[in-house]
């Protein structure tokens, strides 16, 4: 078999592409990354104002996209718009997992501020039944229709299966306690779970990775860093590579998890966190 041409591998064009939580932030990234690189594209959000507000701008610029109110937590919303998805396109190729939320709360922060409503001991159940809900069971849901409708894909294009990709977090990996814990402990589910969707659905083509994203600046947390100058400062001097991450930067991760340039890549999950995993900065002795 001969090997094509590397940049040929990234081609998605006339594909079709399905991200939840794609009002703002990363989600808004996955898709602006999937229309621009020619893939027909379904935003879904539980904003409506802000993913119609998205839909409309990517198709003034000339993309072939639509946009569906979804709220993860609900299977049968959920189930719904991969059908009108399917509807629409023809069939689904991509799926981005995105949708997520930080319910706050974290007992410390980047100024070294600590919170005392987010320790263990006291912190509020409705809280952690809500962030559960939606980065982890969330995930199941879109990743259980997505499977769904991609085992239907081989004799459709001639390609089988398809590619999911889930948003993970860095806090999967490593201690984060700005998050709260709820959603560290969401997030490692959803790591494992992506790891067990991934070897179970090989089978059928269909590949399926995270990408576990460090400190982005992005809507989550109710935009706290994008409010907060004093805020990212700190969390700027905590990355080894010394920023927080703009979310136009996720993009060649996503292009490669989607496309056929990572079609030997199925149960990864792809740190892209500035060296976060390999600890904070601490000040050099003089």
């Amino acid at each position: 078999m001969s090997d094509p041409r590397t940049l040929d591998q990234f081609d998605i064009s006339g594909r079709s592409a399905l991200v939840t939580g794609a009002a703002s932030g990363i989600g808004l990234a996955y898709a602006e990354c999937m229309a621009e690189a020619g893939a027909k594209v379904t935003l879904t959000d539980i904003d409506v104002e802000g993913v119609a507000r998205e839909a409309k701008r990517l198709k003034e610029l000339g993309h072939d996209v639509r946009w569906a109110v979804c709220d993860v937590t609900d299977i049968l919303e959920v189930s719904s718009v991969f059908d009108e998805h399917v509807a629409a396109y023809g069939g689904c190729d991509i799926a981005f997992a995105n949708a997520g939320l930080d319910v706050g709360n974290g007992f410390w922060s980047p100024e070294d501020k600590r919170n005392p409503a987010g320790q263990i001991d006291v912190y509020e159940k409705a809280r952690w039944d809500r962030s559960i809900d939606i980065n982890l069971t969330g995930v199941f849901h879109t990743v259980r229709e997505a499977a769904r409708v991609m085992k239907r894909n081989e004799g459709r294009t001639g390609r089988r299966g398809g590619s999911i990709v889930i948003t993970s977090s860095n806090a999967a990996e490593v201690n984060e306690a700005i998050v709260g814990v709820p959603y560290m402990a969401a997030k490692a589910g959803v790591k494992h779970f992506m790891r067990h969707a991934a070897y179970e659905l090989a089978a059928y083509g269909i590949r399926v990775n995270a990408i576990a994203p460090g400190p982005f600046v992005t809507n989550i947390g109710d935009g706290w860093v994008k409010k907060n100058p004093a805020a990212k400062a700190a969390w700027d001097k905590l990355v080894p590579v010394g920023r927080m991450a703009e979310t136009y930067q996720i993009k060649p991760l996503a292009l490669l998890l989607a496309s056929d340039a990572g079609s030997y890549m199925t149960g990864a999950h792809v740190m892209i966190d500035g060296g976060m995993q390999l600890g904070p900065v601490k000040p050099l002795n003089d």
